[in-house]
């Protein structure tokens, strides 16, 4: 046996997508222009699959905190959080992002995935029981698989699935963490997150909601949607990113249990991986700030989203369910799904290919992120150009031309 035989399924379903002409894991940006466009493959390309919501991977305020960083505190940390890796910075971050949630406590990783994967996997163990939505990202599902806890699948976004697989523990006496996230990052769905948090409070569970896409995009004041939902006195644990909304990389947890300080101790993927660099600490910071004093931002973002929701769905594509800076646009195969990515790229626009590889039971998506910087035009160029691809090969009806007058 090969030691990648296991893998053969998902192998071929990779092959299938090379097949078209270009590899969809290997798509090179030779050269970012903007938040927006890209050069990619000598071609000026609009980008609409970047998650750069708010487009803050150019702002200047946050490209000259990280070039400050740089220069008087060096490339990196060469060091873990717990050796040499915890400048005062990463203190003040973490003090900045559990006072914006109204926390007491925060903790910086290096990355969302570890964020993810630390706490949840260090919060519960065995004997105890981990309830997990199942579309969840792939780092909750990891996380699953370092826990000795026993994991237990409710169907997606239902609340009264949720209730019931609780109901089944009501004698157990291990712990309940209820895992879920505020936007679901293929779908662009939203959790329906305040019946979550009751079902899980009724019955002595505690909740960790992943914010990786809803961070400075949903609420009042950006908090995501527990603040939307209204239960951000309620929840136990906020886990977010830096790579969407804060234009950088890295994530967070933040809490108000007493005892969050001993994940700094217990928790494998904080204790042993390099800190992030001050630059991105401080770029992250400043974005954090953008977030809170530029509401306008937020109010565009959503101005762009149904621009483009609004134009796929007047063209008879099937979207996912809720409006969001997602935008899933569903396509019948992994074949078709390919060579329309492959046509969109062919026209100078960038979307996400997402298959059966990272996609809610299999289905194939063209996944796409809008970003505040978008234009109105650009947005209507990709509806423009993927609705004529689609007629192209028999997906929609042909537009009716209108007749000279």
């Amino acid at each position: 046996m090969g030691l990648f035989d296991r893998h053969a399924a998902l192998l071929e379903r990779y092959q299938t997508a090379r097949d078209a002409g270009m590899d969809p894991l290997r798509v090179r940006l030779q050269k970012v222009l903007s938040p927006t466009e890209a050069v990619v493959n000598g071609q000026r390309t609009i980008m609409v699959g970047t998650n750069n919501y708010l487009g803050l991977t150019f702002d200047d305020s946050c490209v000259d905190s990280a070039v400050d960083a740089l220069r008087s505190e060096g490339t990196g940390t060469t060091g873990s959080r717990t050796a040499n890796g915890s400048y005062d910075q990463h203190e003040q971050l973490e003090r900045e992002l559990a006072d914006f949630y109204g926390m007491q406590h925060g903790m910086v990783f290096s990355t969302g995935f570890q964020a993810n994967l630390g706490t949840i996997a260090t919060l519960v163990g065995e004997g105890d029981y981990l309830i997990i939505d199942a579309d969840s990202h792939a780092s909750i599902y990891d996380a699953s698989k370092m826990t000795a806890a026993t994991v237990i699948r409710f169907r997606h976004n239902d609340a009264a699935d949720l209730e019931k697989r609780l109901r089944r523990l009501k004698d157990a006496t291990g712990n309940k963490l209820v895992v879920v996230e505020g936007i679901y990052s293929m779908l662009g769905d939203k959790a329906p997150l305040k019946e979550i948090c009751d079902v899980s409070k009724r019955h002595g569970a505690y909740l960790l909601v992943d914010e990786a896409h809803s961070l400075g995009v949903l609420g009042e004041y950006g908090r995501g949607m527990v603040e939307e939902a209204g239960i951000l006195d309620q929840v136990d644990f906020v886990v977010g990113t830096f790579s969407k909304t804060l234009g950088a990389v890295g994530g967070f947890c933040v809490s108000n249990h007493p005892e969050f300080e001993n994940l700094r101790l217990l928790t494998r993927p904080y204790m042993f991986t390099a800190s992030l660099p001050p630059s991105i600490i401080a770029s992250v910071r400043q974005a954090l700030r953008v977030v809170q004093q530029r509401p306008e931002l937020r109010t565009r973002l959503w101005h762009n989203v149904e621009v483009l929701y609004d134009g796929l769905e007047a063209a008879g594509f099937h979207l996912g369910p809720d409006r969001s800076p997602v935008v899933a646009v569903h396509m019948p195969d992994l074949e078709t799904t390919t060579g329309v990515w492959k046509a969109l790229l062919d026209s100078g626009i960038y979307v996400n290919l997402a298959g059966a590889f990272a996609t809610p039971n299999g289905v194939s998506l063209l996944r796409c992120s809008v970003c505040a910087a978008h234009t109105r035009e650009q947005l209507e160029l990709v509806v423009e150009t993927l609705t004529g691809i689609a007629a192209s090969i028999g997906l929609l009806p042909r537009p009716v031309m209108a007749a000279a007058g």
